[in-house]
Formats: structure tokens, C-alpha cells, sequence
């Protein structure tokens, strides 16, 4: 892990990329003998990336897999910019930073093993959800709080809103509802 204060890095975020399995989900699939696929997001995950939208900040997921179930989480979510079944994820998120018109150093990734570690180092804060393969923990600027599908992404969320110095008004603004 770097020693760069994740704060610093952070306050300059303008999109956050985001891994689905490991990092929105634990990394589990279920299947069922009908073919059925089923995965479990994160309610805490889900506000974080909220709050972030709410302030400016863009939400994009590139991952390995495809899956219908992502589609439709990330549609409740409002997030657009999904590329699913990307085995390599750099063409895609060179796509998105010339898409969002955005440099690497305004980029936070976030992964859970080895085929993140790319663009991991690409961004301008790569992150590893606490039970990421050692490798990519060893790589990332920060490392959350919490495991992938257990509120890992809320932590980026609240990394950013406080770089920015946004987390405390927000708080501030739900105990006085």
C-alpha cells in the first residue's frame, strides 16, 4: 500500500469505477438447477453511491461478468455507463475517461483481485475492498473499511465526501430532518 494521504487523493475524484463481483457483491453466485442467477447488493452501498451522484461525482462498473441482475441494479441506481463481459477492462476505461472527459488522476477504481490491479494503477485512487487478494491490497492507495457486498463502497463514498468536505453537511442534514 502507498503512503499518499487517501484524502488527497480524493478530493479531486470526479468519476469512481467500481468492480461488481467482490466489490458491489461478495463475490458469491448462486445458481440454481433452472438456470436462476441471483447475487446481493448492499443497501449501504447503494446510499453512498446516491450521495456521490447527488454531488457531481460519476458512477461506472466494468466487470468480467455479464448478467441481467447487474443491468438492473445499476438501472435503480441511475448508473449509465456499464460495460459487462470486459476481459479487458483498460479499452473500457480509456473509453469512459474520453466518454467523461475526465484524467486518470480524477479517477477512483476499485477492485478485488487480479484482473483489477490494471487499472488500479491507472487511477488516481486505486482501491482494494478489505478482503481483495493480498496482491491487490499490497498495490492500492487505500484500502477499505469493510469486505466487497458488506458496505465497501460506502466507505469509498464517505472517503470522497469528506475529502471534499462535503460528508459533514450531509450528515448534518439527515439528524435535522
Amino acid at each position: 500500500m502507498h503512503t499518499v494521504d487517501p484524502k488527497l487523493l480524493a478530493k479531486d475524484i470526479k468519476l469512481l469505477i467500481c468492480d461488481v463481483d467482490g466489490v458491489l457483491t461478495a463475490g458469491d453466485v448462486y445458481l440454481d438447477n433452472s438456470n436462476l442467477e441471483l447475487k446481493a447488493f448492499n443497501i449501504k452501498d447503494g446510499l453512498g453511491i446516491k450521495l456521490l451522484q447527488q454531488q457531481g461525482v460519476e458512477i461506472a462498473i466494468i466487470t468480467g461478468r455479464e448478467s441481467n441482475i447487474v443491468e438492473r441494479r445499476m438501472a435503480e441506481l441511475g448508473i449509465t455507463h456499464i460495460y459487462q463481459g470486459r476481459k479487458d477492462k483498460i479499452a473500457s476505461f480509456e473509453a469512459l475517461l474520453e466518454t467523461l472527459n475526465v484524467t486518470p488522476k480524477e479517477v477512483a477504481y476499485v477492485g478485488d483481485d487480479l484482473p483489477d490491479l490494471p487499472l488500479i494503477r491507472r487511477s488516481g485512487l486505486g482501491i482494494a475492498v478489505a478482503d481483495a487478494h493480498f496482491s491487490v491490497k499490497e498495490r492500492a492507495d487505500w484500502i477499505t473499511f469493510n469486505d466487497g457486498g458488506s458496505g465497501a463502497v460506502r466507505d469509498i463514498a464517505d472517503l470522497i465526501l469528506d475529502a471534499k468536505g462535503l460528508l459533514e453537511d450531509i450528515h448534518e442534514g439527515y439528524w435535522q430532518q
